[in-house]
């Protein structure tokens, strides 16, 4: 088996929840993006990077169905375990940097792949959600608190390959926070936390807190 680490990206403020990212520190030892897809369907985490260069910071990007030009939770969790101050994606070049508990990047929105944004009239309203069918990438969304930038969010995907819903997305987050132009502070899934923030030039970082699971 490939070693492999764990890591729980967007964590609640007590640690908890995040969503797993698997990450492969050596990419030399599976080149071949046939078997980068295998494995990371075979893991089954809502995305598995492998790292083809820790020092520039170059990585690949796989869904247990398909390869990622970018990606939030995994370029976020990524960044934090190499420590770097950027990463090189196909989509383009990621800024990142550790402040206190948080780790973030910054990033552009049109390197995030399309997702439909649904706004409700409640939070209690998004958590009543049943998983859509497979499609459509549905990232549900309402106001918790509008004049202090909270919002809850739940995300599904819609692949059919496993994972009916998101418990963290960055990318997704991204989006919402170009569509409304300002800071967000995001409670996603069961209880992850991502903070949001517009940049000069249509930049925008995201960031949270990442542990390493194993």
């Amino acid at each position: 088996m490939t070693d492999y680490d764990v890591l729980r990206v967007f964590c609640g403020p007590d640690g908890g929840y995040g969503n797993e990212l698997g990450v492969v520190r050596d990419g030399s030892v599976l080149p071949e993006r046939e078997d980068r897809q295998a494995l990371a369907g075979k893991l089954g985490f809502s995305e598995t990077v492998f790292v083809d260069d820790p020092e520039r910071g170059a990585i690949d990007i796989y869904t247990p169905a398909l390869r990622l030009p970018f990606a939030g939770h995994p370029c976020v969790g990524t960044a934090w375990l190499l420590d770097v101050p950027e990463l090189v994606t196909p989509a383009g070049v990621v800024g990142a940097r550790q402040d206190g508990e948080f780790s973030w990047i910054e990033a552009r929105p049109e390197w995030a792949p399309p997702r439909t944004l649904r706004r409700y009239l409640s939070a209690a309203e998004v958590d009543a959600l049943d998983v859509p069918p497979p499609g459509e990438w549905v990232y549900a969304w309402a106001w918790e608190d509008e004049a202090a930038g909270r919002v809850r969010a739940r995300a599904f995907p819609g692949r059919d390959d496993g994972i009916d819903e998101d418990e963290a997305t960055g990318a997704a987050a991204l989006l919402l926070t170009d569509l409304l132009g300002r800071a967000l502070n995001i409670t996603q899934g069961r209880g992850s936390q991502i903070l949001t923030a517009p940049q000069p030039h249509g930049w925008i970082e995201v960031g949270g807190r990442v542990n390493l699971e194993r």
